[in-house]
């Protein structure tokens, strides 16, 4: 959590099986124009696109402004459902099946031990430790404050964390949370985040291998030292795949989505089809001059967003990436607002 922010150019040391159906040009075209439809009341604009069979709909451009309604995640499409009925720990109960509250030296929380057990509705006031595999958290709320962790997994595999809130009540100083979702010895395998709503920390997720999808991170916290980082890997585990996020990053400082070599090289990596803005850049590619040169690092079909900065981070787009070698790709990646390409 405590690096040097560097320049651009010493950056960064750090369909399911089954039957296929196929859509008709009519269903597409009705499909896009009704997101279309919806983006443009939301305030999003479009880029038309000749020759294509959903021309009439067009692209959707500035969906950062709305990112629902271009299908992305933001508020409306994720975290706990509006309908659950959340039991309150410890208020409420100290115990379940799967889980008890502990009480720790200076904070509460819940601790899982089980294997295969199946946490859900539940609003915890401190954290989240998972030390057991097979387990699936969805439709549980974790507020908690300070240099602690909403959700940390130790030694896990399988572990599965969706359609859960994690927050400090606090945007900034000592009481922001430091790191929502943290794997904490960088060992942990399997690991599935989707359709979380995380806010006011430190760094939103801190993962090196599993599947991080739908995921809206947004109004990053700030305490004095702080790197703040959205989605991150500092190396370790492999694959990784970072999918179809809305991250957002308000602060000049580090960035939306990063892969980082403090603890080892970078490989087997995919970042495509997430909406992102801001930090000091808005993507670190893993490339650490002097250090291992990563590998099979992709970085696809991204929409970067000018939300804060004209150049999306504060320094600009992207640092460290290095494509073109050693089977990285940066491809498809563009503008948000324009719809042109961004080039590394």
């Amino acid at each position: 959590m405590r690096r040097t922010k560097t320049s651009k150019t010493s950056a960064a040391t750090r369909t399911a099986p089954g039957r296929a159906v196929k859509a008709t040009a009519a269903t597409t075209v009705t499909a896009a124009m009704t997101i279309a439809l919806a983006a443009a009341a939301l305030g999003a604009t479009f880029l038309p696109v000749a020759g294509n069979a959903a021309a009439a709909a067009s692209i959707p451009l500035n969906c950062a402004a709305a990112p629902s309604a271009c299908g992305y995640p933001d508020a409306t499409n994720t975290g706990v459902s509006p309908t659950a009925t959340l039991l309150s720990v410890p208020a409420q109960a100290t115990s379940g099946p799967g889980w008890k509250w502990m009480t720790g030296t200076t904070d509460g929380y819940v601790e899982v031990a089980t294997a295969g057990a199946k946490i859900s509705n539940l609003n915890i006031a401190g954290g989240l430790d998972i030390s057991a595999s097979n387990v699936t958290v969805s439709n549980v709320q974790v507020v908690n404050t300070g240099n602690n962790f909403g959700v940390s997994l130790r030694h896990t595999s399988n572990v599965t964390i969706q359609n859960s809130s994690i927050y400090s009540p606090y945007n900034t100083g000592p009481l922001r949370l430091q790191v929502a979702i943290k794997d904490i010895y960088g060992d942990s395998t399997g690991t599935v985040i989707n359709a979380d709503n995380i806010w006011n920390v430190g760094a939103g997720i801190q993962i090196s291998e599993g599947t991080v999808e739908n995921n809206y991170v947004h109004n990053l916290g700030y305490n004095t030292g702080d790197h703040v980082d959205g989605i991150f890997s500092d190396a370790g585990q492999a694959p990784l795949t970072i999918i179809h996020n809305t991250v957002f990053d308000q602060l000049n400082q580090t960035d939306a989505i990063a892969l980082f070599e403090d603890f080892g090289p970078q490989f087997n990596v995919t970042v495509t089809n997430n909406l992102i803005a801001g930090g000091d850049y808005a993507i670190y590619g893993g490339f650490n001059p002097g250090g291992a040169v990563p590998s099979n690092i992709v970085i696809t079909n991204n929409r970067i967003s000018p939300l804060y900065f004209p150049n999306s981070g504060y320094y600009g787009t992207d640092a460290a990436v290095d494509a073109g070698v050693n089977g990285n790709i940066w491809s498809g990646n563009i503008w948000d607002n324009t719809g042109q390409p961004v080039t590394p």
